[in-house]
C-alpha cells in the first residue's frame, strides 16, 4: 500500500509534492521519491530524486539537489518487489517514461521475460516493466496516449499508476484498477492521490475514479475514460470539514469504504510475507523474527476473539494440510477456563485486530504463564500484544474504523495463509515447485477481490430480499465452514438479523427442524472436493422451502444449475486462496442488507471496535 500524487499546474511543484507525501507516508515509508519535467536555461528534462528511508531523507536529498517544475508525480513505497533501497525506489525511468505505482503487476515477469532482450532493467521491481511498455511503444510509433492505453491492456494485477513523459509537459496519465486513485481539480492545475488526504490543502473538489478508469490531465481538462476507453463523467465531490470526512471519501459508511479498500490492504499484508520476485515465501529472517522456527514446533494453539477467531479457524486447516502441523484452536476468553494441556514445544499465536482485546490478552499471558512460546498477529503495532510476545506478526491493513471488521479479516486470512505455507516449506511439507505455485495465487488474490467486488449491484438487489426475513443460515464445508460462521456473524452485527452458521452436513443433526417456508439460506461452496456433498445439503433445504443463495464459481454454477434459487458467481480462485475471495460478498451482503434495514452500519448497537474488558 503505497502513496502516489501528482500535479500538473503553472507553478512550482516539488514543495507541494513533498507536502501530499507527508500526508501519505501512513501507506509506506520504506523510500521514496519526485520526478518532475524541470525547465531550465536548456530547456526541458526530465529529473527525479529519490531516497531511501522515510520522507525526511528525501526532504535532505532535495536540499543537497533542488529540482522544480511544474509537472511532477511523487512516490512513499511500501516495498513489494526488491528490496527497500534507493535503486528501487520509484519513480521509475525507462527511456522517456517515469512511473509511479501502488499494487502488484502480476505477469511482470512474463512481461519483463519478453522485453529483457532489447531493454535494460536496472530493478527488481514490477513497476519498472510498466516504464518499458509505455516507453517500447512509443518508440514504436504509438502517440503517449496509445502507449499508454496500450500498456494498460497488458497488465494483469490490482494497482493505481501515475505517469509523466519525458517531451510531453502537457499532460499527466493516471489509471486505476483494484487500488484507489482521486483526482483534485485546481485553478489553472490539477492533480491526482492515492486519497482524498494527499490532496487536503490542494483541493476541495474531488473525482473518485472508478474501477478500470483511466484520466489525462492537463492543466485546463480533465478527460476520463473508463475500461473499455469510452469517455464518462465522474461526480465531482466537494470536500470540506474534518479529515474523517475526507477519510471516507465517496463512500457512504467506513464500512463499505474499508470493503472496497481490501484489494489494496491485502497486497500491503502480502507486501511482508511474500518475495513476489522469486514467488517465494519470506523466511523468519526476512520477517525479522529470525526465532520462529516452525520446525521445532509440535503443536499450534491458536487463540481470537469474534471475527479474528473466524480466521483462525480456517488457519487452522491452512497449517494442518499444508504443514502438517497439529492446531488446537480457542475461543480465547475460553482457553484458559478449559484448563489445557499445552506442552512447551507449543506455539501460542494469537489473532487480533486491535492488539488490545482483553479475553485474547489474558489467553496469551496464561500461555507465557505455562512456558510457551507466544506470537501475536496484530493489525496495531503499537499494542499491547505486540508489546509482550515473542514474535510480533503485523498485518498492514491501515486503520479499521468500521466496527464490524472486513478488511482486517481478510489481511488475517492473507497473513496466516502465508504463514502456513512457510510452515510447510519449513518443516519439508510443501517442496519449491508447490511453494511457488501457493505464492503465485497468493499475488492473484488482489485482483480476484476487485472481480469479486463487481458483484456489488447484484448482492444489494439479492439483500433486500434478505432483509426481509428475521432469521438466515449459512452453509460450508472445510474452509468454508468458518467462513459461514463469519457471514452468520456479519448480517448479526450490523442487521440485527438472527442468523447461524454451520458445517454444512451438520444440517440434519439438528438444525434443518427450523428450516421452513422461505427462509434464506447462503451456501458458500466454490467448486472443490466437497462441493457435491454442499450442493446435497442445500437440496434438503430447498425441499423444504428455503430459499437458496450459492455463493460459487461458474464451473460450480454449471454443476449445480438443477439447484433452484440465486447464484452469486466468483471469479476462479486457488483452494487454499477462495476463503479470501469469497469473504467479499458475505461482507456486502450483510452491509447492504443493514443498508435497506436503515441500521447505524459503522456503530452497531451493543458493540465497541476494540472490546478491552472481559
Amino acid at each position: 500500500m503505497c502513496g502516489i500524487i501528482g500535479i500538473i499546474g503553472d507553478k512550482p511543484v516539488t514543495q507541494r509534492l513533498l507536502g501530499g507525501l507527508k500526508r501519505l507516508e501512513y501507506r509506506g515509508y520504506d523510500s521514496a521519491g519526485i520526478a518532475v519535467i524541470e525547465t531550465d536555461a536548456t530547456g526541458a528534462k526530465l529529473s527525479r530524486r529519490r531516497a531511501e528511508g522515510k520522507i525526511h531523507n528525501l526532504e535532505e536529498r532535495l536540499k543537497q539537489s533542488p529540482v522544480d517544475g511544474i509537472l511532477g508525480i511523487a512516490h512513499t513505497r511500501w516495498a513489494t518487489h526488491g528490496q527497500a533501497n534507493e535503486t528501487n525506489a520509484h519513480p521509475h525511468f525507462a527511456g522517456r517514461v517515469a512511473v509511479v505505482h501502488n499494487g502488484i503487476i502480476e505477469n511482470f515477469m512474463a512481461l519483463r521475460a519478453e522485453l529483457q532482450e532489447k531493454r535494460e532493467f536496472v530493478t527488481q521491481t514490477d513497476t519498472e516493466v510498466v516504464a518499458h511498455l509505455i516507453d517500447d511503444a512509443m518508440k514504436s510509433g504509438l502517440s503517449a496516449q496509445e502507449a499508454f492505453t496500450k500498456t494498460l491492456k497488458r497488465l494483469e494485477g490490482a494497482f493505481a499508476i501515475c505517469v509523466i513523459i519525458d517531451g510531453i509537459d502537457e499532460h499527466l496519465f493516471v489509471a486505476r484498477r483494484g487500488s484507489p486513485l482521486a483526482i483534485g481539480i485546481g485553478e489553472g492545475e490539477n492533480f491526482v492521490g492515492s486519497d482524498a488526504i494527499a490532496l487536503n490543502t490542494l483541493s476541495n473538489d474531488i473525482i473518485y475514479l472508478e474501477e478500470g478508469d483511466w484520466a489525462v490531465l492537463k492543466t485546463d481538462n480533465i478527460q476520463i475514460f473508463n475500461a473499455d476507453d469510452k469517455p464518462v463523467t465522474r461526480e465531482t465531490v466537494r470536500v470540506s470539514g474534518s479529515m474523517a470526512a475526507a477519510e471516507k471519501g465517496n463512500y457512504r459508511h467506513f464500512m463499505l469504504k474499508e470493503i472496497n479498500e481490501q484489494a489494496e490492504t491485502v497486497s500491503h499484508t502480502l507486501t511482508h510475507y511474500v518475495d513476489a520476485f522469486h514467488m517465494r515465501v519470506k523466511s523468519p529472517e526476512q520477517l525479522q523474527v529470525p526465532e520462529l522456527d516452525f520446525s521445532a514446533v509440535q503443536r499450534l494453539s491458536l487463540m481470537a476473539c469474534g471475527t479474528a477467531f473466524y480466521a483462525a479457524s480456517v488457519a487452522k486447516y491452512w497449517f494442518e494440510q499444508l504443514a502438517k502441523l497439529p492446531v488446537d484452536l480457542d475461543i480465547a476468553s475460553e482457553l484458559r477456563y478449559r484448563q489445557p494441556v499445552l506442552a512447551k514445544d507449543t506455539l501460542a499465536l494469537a489473532v487480533s485486530q486491535s492488539g488490545e482485546t482483553a479475553d485474547t490478552l489474558a489467553a496469551l499471558r496464561h500461555c507465557q504463564k505455562l512456558g510457551l512460546k507466544t506470537a501475536a498477529l496484530i493489525n496495531v503495532s503499537t499494542s499491547t500484544m505486540a508489546r509482550i510476545v515473542d514474535f510480533s506478526l503485523p498485518l498492514n491493513a491501515g486503520p479499521e474504523i468500521g466496527v464490524a471488521s472486513t478488511k482486517a479479516f481478510t489481511s488475517q486470512l492473507t497473513a496466516l495463509l502465508a504463514l502456513a505455507i512457510s510452515a510447510g516449506v519449513q518443516r519439508g511439507h510443501i517442496s519449491p515447485k508447490a511453494e511457488h505455485e501457493l505464492v503465485t495465487a497468493l499475488t492473484q488474490v488482489p485482483r480476484q477481490i476487485t472481480q469479486a467486488l463487481a458483484l456489488e449491484p447484484q448482492i444489494e438487489e439479492l439483500a433486500l430480499e434478505l432483509s426481509k426475513s428475521r432469521n438466515a443460515f449459512y452453509l460450508g464445508r472445510g474452509v468454508h465452514y468458518p467462513l459461514a460462521m463469519e457471514g452468520a456473524l456479519k448480517l448479526k452485527e450490523i442487521s440485527y438479523i438472527q442468523a447461524e452458521g454451520y458445517a454444512a452436513g451438520e444440517l440434519k443433526h439438528g438444525p434443518i427442524a427450523l428450516i421452513e417456508e422461505g427462509i434464506p439460506v447462503i451456501g458458500i461452496a466454490p467448486l472443490d472436493a466437497l462441493f457435491d456433498k454442499t450442493i446435497s445439503n442445500l437440496e434438503e433445504v430447498a425441499t423444504r422451502g428455503a430459499k437458496i443463495l450459492l455463493i460459487t464459481d461458474a464451473q460450480g454454477a454449471k454443476k449445480a444449475e438443477n439447484l433452484k434459487g440465486e447464484r452469486l458467481i466468483c471469479p476462479p480462485t486457488h483452494l487454499h486462496t477462495a476463503p479470501i475471495i469469497y469473504a467479499i460478498p458475505i461482507q456486502l451482503l450483510a452491509y447492504h442488507t443493514a443498508i435497506h434495514l436503515g441500521t447505524d452500519v459503522d456503530q452497531p448497537r451493543n458493540l465497541a471496535k476494540s472490546v478491552t474488558v472481559e
